[in-house]
C-alpha cells in the first residue's frame, strides 16, 4: 500500500464518522489556537514596538545618569546610589561633541511633562511633552520640521524664548491659520512658534505629534535646574555615529571621554548609562519571553490530552473495524500496511486540527488590529511549528492503537462480532 492509497483511507474513515472526527479535533483545535493565537498576538504587538522604539535610529545612542532599558553593564547597583553620582550636564555635551571624533552629531534632552501649550482661547489641557533641547534633536530622534525652521546653536547659545511645535499642536491651536511667527504659552509662558514638526502618529499609543521643543537653555531657565526632590537635574545627551559601522567604536569613545570628564580613575565603576534603540529592543523581547513560554506550555499540556483523546478514539476504532482488518490480512495485506494505514489516519486527524487551530490563531492573534493602529502579523514559523508538533502527536499517540491493528491475527479479526 503506498502513501496514498493510505491518506486517501485516512481521509475517507475520518468523514465516515464526522462527528466523532470532530469532537476529537476540539482539543487539537484548542491547543494549536492557544499557542498560535498568543504567540501571533505578541508578533503583532512585537512588529510595532520594534519600529517604535528605533526612534533614535540605527546611528544614535543616548547617555543618561538613570538606566533605562538593557544598559551598558549588569552591575548591581541600586537607586540609592545611582541618586549619588553627580548629573551629567551640558559641559558634557560640550566635551564630547569636542574630544569623541567617531561622532557626528551630539544633543541635549530634558524633559518636562503634562505640560499646556495654549493661544488665545484654545488650549491643550495639560497633555503636552514639553522638551529642551539642541539642533540635533531632530535628527537624532528621527522626526524632521516640516514647516518654518528648526532650533539654531544660536537660540541655544543666547536662551531665546522660541518653539518648534508637534504636528497635533499645530492642528489644534491653528486650524485655519499658519503657526509660523505666533505667540503660544508654553505653562503659561510666552514663546515665538519657529516651525512645526512632521506629523509622526504612534501605534503603540505614543504622542509624538503633542510635544514642544524649545533651546535647553531656554527650558533650564523656565523649569529650573533642580528636580522637585532638591537634585539637580540631569541631561539626557544624544549621540549620533558619524558611520552606520561605528556605533561601538563611538560608544566606547564616548565612555572614555566621560569617564574622563567625570573624574573616575580606572578602577572606578562608570556612573553613567547608554542605551540604543537594540538595546530597548532587546528588553522588550525579555519582557514578552515569560508570556511565551507560559503559553507554550499551556498549548503543549492542550495537545497532549488532545492526543490522549486520539488515542482513546483510534482504539475504538481499531476495535470496531477489526472484521476490516482481518479481511484485508486475509487477502494478503501486510501488518505494515495496517499499520500505515490507522497510523496516518491519526497524523491526518492531527494535522486537520492543526490547521483549524492555525488559522483560529491567527484570527484571535490580529484581533488587537481591529481597535489600535498595529498592522497584522502572521508568524508563519510558529504556523510551521504547529503543524509539525500535530504530525508529532499524531504519529506518537496514534502508534499504539497502529500497532495493536496490524498485530491482530487474521482468524481471530475474522470471527470478531
Amino acid at each position: 500500500m503506498t502513501w496514498v492509497e493510505s491518506f486517501k483511507m485516512a481521509i475517507s474513515a475520518i468523514g465516515a464518522h464526522k462527528l466523532r472526527s470532530f469532537l476529537t479535533l476540539v482539543g487539537i483545535i484548542a491547543g494549536v489556537a492557544a499557542i498560535i493565537s498568543v504567540m501571533t498576538g505578541i508578533s503583532v504587538i512585537q512588529t510595532t514596538m520594534e519600529h517604535e522604539l528605533s526612534v533614535l535610529g540605527t546611528r544614535t545612542f543616548q547617555v543618561q545618569k538613570e538606566p533605562r532599558g538593557n544598559f551598558n553593564d549588569n552591575r548591581n547597583l541600586n537607586f540609592r546610589e545611582i541618586a549619588r553620582w553627580p548629573p551629567l550636564t551640558y559641559e558634557h555635551v560640550e566635551l564630547i561633541r569636542d574630544k569623541v571624533k567617531s561622532v557626528d552629531l551630539v544633543g541635549a534632552e530634558l524633559w518636562q511633562y503634562n505640560g499646556r501649550v495654549s493661544y488665545r482661547k484654545e488650549s491643550t489641557e495639560g497633555s503636552c511633552f514639553i522638551c529642551g533641547g539642541t539642533p540635533e534633536y531632530p535628527e537624532n530622534n528621527s522626526h524632521l520640521v516640516e514647516l518654518g525652521r528648526n532650533l539654531t546653536r544660536e537660540d541655544v547659545d543666547v536662551g531665546r524664548a522660541v518653539a518648534v511645535i508637534g504636528f497635533g499642536i499645530a492642528n489644534e491651536l491653528f486650524p485655519f491659520s499658519d503657526p509660523i511667527g505666533k505667540t503660544v504659552k508654553v505653562d503659561g509662558r510666552k514663546y515665538k512658534v519657529q516651525g512645526v514638526f512632521a506629523e509622526k502618529t504612534s501605534a503603540a499609543g505614543g504622542r509624538y505629534d503633542t510635544y514642544v521643543l524649545m533651546p535647553v537653555t531656554t527650558w533650564l531657565r523656565a523649569y529650573g535646574t533642580r528636580e522637585e526632590d532638591g537634585r539637580e537635574r540631569s541631561i539626557y545627551i544624544t549621540v549620533r555615529s558619524s558611520r552606520q559601522d561605528n556605533i561601538e567604536e563611538a560608544i566606547e569613545e564616548t565612555r572614555v571621554v566621560l569617564r574622563a570628564g567625570r573624574g573616575l580613575s580606572p578602577r572606578d565603576r562608570d556612573n553613567f548609562f547608554y542605551f540604543t534603540s537594540d538595546s530597548q529592543i532587546r528588553s522588550f523581547n525579555q519582557a514578552t519571553s515569560g508570556l511565551k513560554t507560559a503559553a507554550f506550555v499551556l498549548g503543549l499540556v492542550a495537545l497532549i490530552v488532545a492526543g490522549i483523546g486520539i488515542m482513546n478514539i483510534m482504539l475504538v476504532s481499531v476495535t470496531e473495524r477489526t472484521k476490516e482488518i482481518g479481511i484485508r490480512k486475509a487477502l494478503g495485506a501486510k501488518r505494515r500496511a495496517i499499520l500505515l494505514q490507522f497510523l496516518m489516519e491519526a497524523v491526518v486527524l492531527c494535522n486537520l486540527g492543526g490547521l483549524l487551530g492555525v488559522a483560529l490563531g491567527f484570527g484571535l492573534g490580529n484581533i488587537v488590529t481591529l481597535f489600535t493602529d498595529f498592522g497584522v502579523n502572521v508568524p508563519v514559523d510558529w504556523a510551521v511549528r504547529g503543524v509539525i508538533f500535530c504530525s508529532v502527536i499524531g504519529l506518537v499517540f496514534g502508534m499504539w492503537p497502529a500497532i495493536r491493528a496490524s498485530r491482530l491475527a487474521p482468524i481471530d479479526a475474522l470471527r470478531y462480532e
